[in-house]
């Protein structure tokens, strides 16, 4: 409802004005002896206005912080935060001013310590409720005990509040008594009177005709935030509308007319109006919800289609709270979305996800095909080639002995090529089963696996105290058995290989632009050895699928274990990065979250 001023109402009064000015000017020439005493009066009259005025104040910012935390609760929207975040502003404003005014009377100053200090609780009560309401952290429990006591805390401010407006009547009526028992009924006396109240009815004019003009502005301001709004629907695409449950009269903004196809105020809204648009598989549903909202006294989000005039079936998405005017009245405020670009998106989404699940199919039958018929003809290679005695070979041409020796060295690297494969697919196709477990017993698992070759080569694997996490186990242990094999492998000859494996807490800030921001901490684990290193333009390409920095014949391989290495980091939702000094070792970082 948008309010216009009554200009004619206006005129009127200042007509009025004109000649009330008129007649105290006549009537101002018997009165002048007591103006010191009216003065005084007057001005005791404006200390227990300005301090009544600002009580008022106090009171309606702290309402509109009120009002605004309600209108947040019930629409989530950040909008009715405003006259919330001003209010503090407001309340410490007036709160200085009440100071000043009631320096000289020390039990209004003590009473306006004990108004400053329920203030504080209300704020604090404020906050909690909108903590507690908070999808994330919401909890019914303590926000009903939080919306109880702030009502009982408002009433004490109220209470107080009435207090120290009682103190000042009393404290006027007395001076004025007193002013009274000093008054004559003299002429001047008349006269002095008769001005003063001329001067107050001048001001009175002048503040009236102020207060015009800045209800002009804000009146203009509400004309601009109305149609604001009203272009916010139209660009989210979501309506209010009201329902008086007292008077069963329906108010809509006027996009929900566009939601459903008209033009604004095209029809009367109605219950049974609004239910012939909606879809006949949804019209039941809907009708319930509406009968359940008085008993619920809230609306909670209720899924439906409607049917436009051209038959365009539309998605809405619907919420509202039942409230209770000072009237007791009860209005049921409402929202509803239209969701139809969000559910087509959807339905696409699912569409994209039968694809993968296709594509995941097709690569099981990939991994099948990998497994079986791939190692299969492998192995009669292997196997025949195996079967040619040295006394066959003894027989053969030089040439055709190396031919077979390449023959053998291929199928093994082709076996090697198939198995690594075969792992890679796994991280990707096998279930992630997350389970609890402590990181050192999986890395003694995996020093196990690689016992022969760090005998062998008379490794040194110094590990500290490793967490305990959910992990995928299987895909940790060869995590562990990939990036100390891979140390191993690339260590210097002569020099026994080093291998230090040490862990820390870390916060996801302190690596902002590796680690995940919505996770605060991870455990950064770091294997370092001292082995042959490589070069750190390298850092980035070790670890995609395929990539070698050493030939085959120097260094056996495929180039898929660091590419492995990442999958299985990424599957626990972390990050490995790579840094090295060429001859002098490298230092493997793998960061999981907590």
């Amino acid at each position: 409802m948008k309010w216009i001023p009554n200009f004619n109402s206006s005129n009127s009064l200042r007509v009025i004005f004109v000649i009330a000015v008129f007649i105290l000017l006549f009537l101002s020439s018997i009165a002048y002896k007591h103006n010191r005493d009216l003065d005084e009066s007057s001005k005791v009259v404006m200390h227990t206005y300005e301090i009544n005025i600002q009580l008022e104040r106090l009171m309606s910012a702290i309402k509109d912080a009120e009002t605004g935390q309600r209108g947040y609760i019930i629409t989530r929207n950040a909008r009715f935060l405003t006259p919330y975040i001003y209010s503090r502003d407001k309340v410490n404003t007036s709160f200085i001013t009440l100071k000043k005014l009631t320096a000289d009377n020390p039990k209004q100053q003590k009473n306006l310590e004990k108004l400053f200090k329920l203030i504080i609780q209300r704020f604090v009560s404020f906050e909690n409720c909108l903590k507690y309401s908070d999808p994330k952290t919401y909890d019914k429990r303590k926000l009903d005990n939080h919306m109880f006591g702030g009502r009982i805390l408002m009433e004490n401010i109220r209470f107080q509040v009435d207090e120290m407006n009682d103190i000042e009547k009393n404290y006027l009526a007395k001076r004025l008594k007193i002013y009274a028992a000093e008054i004559s009924l003299s002429p001047l006396f008349s006269i002095s009177l008769f001005l003063v109240a001329l001067s107050f009815i001048l001001l009175a004019y002048r503040q009236i005709s102020r207060d015009f003009e800045r209800l002009k502005i804000y009146n203009k301001k509400l004309l601009i935030s109305s149609g604001l709004m009203a272009e916010s629907e139209s660009i989210g695409k979501f309506s209010t509308w009201q329902w008086d449950l007292d008077s069963d009269k329906i108010d809509y903004s006027d996009n929900q007319y566009r939601l459903l196809g008209f033009e604004p105020n095209a029809f009367v809204p109605e219950k049974e109006t609004f239910l012939e648009f909606v879809h006949p598989d949804d019209k039941e549903k809907v009708a319930k919800s509406m009968e359940n909202i008085v008993v619920k006294k809230q609306l909670p989000f209720v899924y439906y289609k409607i049917t436009r005039p051209d038959y365009e079936i539309r998605y809405f998405k619907s919420t509202g709270k039942l409230l209770t005017d000072q009237q007791g009245s009860k209005i049921l405020l409402g929202i509803n979305f239209d969701i139809t670009d969000e559910h087509l998106l959807n339905i696409e989404l699912e569409e994209r996800n039968r694809e993968l699940e296709k594509s995941n199919k097709e690569l099981a039958s990939f991994n099948h095909v990998a497994s079986h018929d791939l190692q299969e003809p492998l192995r009669k290679i292997q196997t025949f080639v195996s079967r040619i005695s040295e006394a066959d070979k003894a027989v053969l041409s030089e040439s055709a002995k190396a031919y077979i020796s390449k023959i053998e060295v291929s199928a093994k690297r082709m076996r090697v090529l198939i198995d690594d494969l075969l792992l890679f697919s796994r991280t990707n196709t096998t279930k992630k089963e997350f389970i609890k477990l402590s990181l050192n017993e999986l890395l003694e698992n995996a020093e196990s696996e690689l016992a022969e070759i760090i005998e062998e080569k008379h490794a040194v694997i110094t590990v500290s105290k490793l967490p305990k996490l959910a992990v995928i186990p299987y895909q940790i242990e060869q995590l562990f058995i990939n990036l100390i094999g891979n140390s191993l492998k690339y260590s210097q000859p002569d020099i026994a290989p080093e291998i230090k494996i040490e862990s820390e807490k870390v916060n996801s800030s302190d690596y902002p632009d590796l680690l995940e921001p919505n996770v605060k901490k991870f455990h950064k684990i770091t294997f370092t050895d001292n082995g042959m290193g490589f070069d750190p333009q390298f850092k980035e390409t070790i670890f995609v699928l395929f990539q070698r920095l050493h030939s085959k014949t120097d260094y056996p391989g495929t180039g898929i274990g660091l590419a492995i290495c990442k999958k299985i980091v990424d599957n626990h939702k972390g990050h490995i990065i790579a840094d090295s000094t060429p001859n002098k070792g490298s230092v493997f970082t793998v960061f999981l979250p907590e």
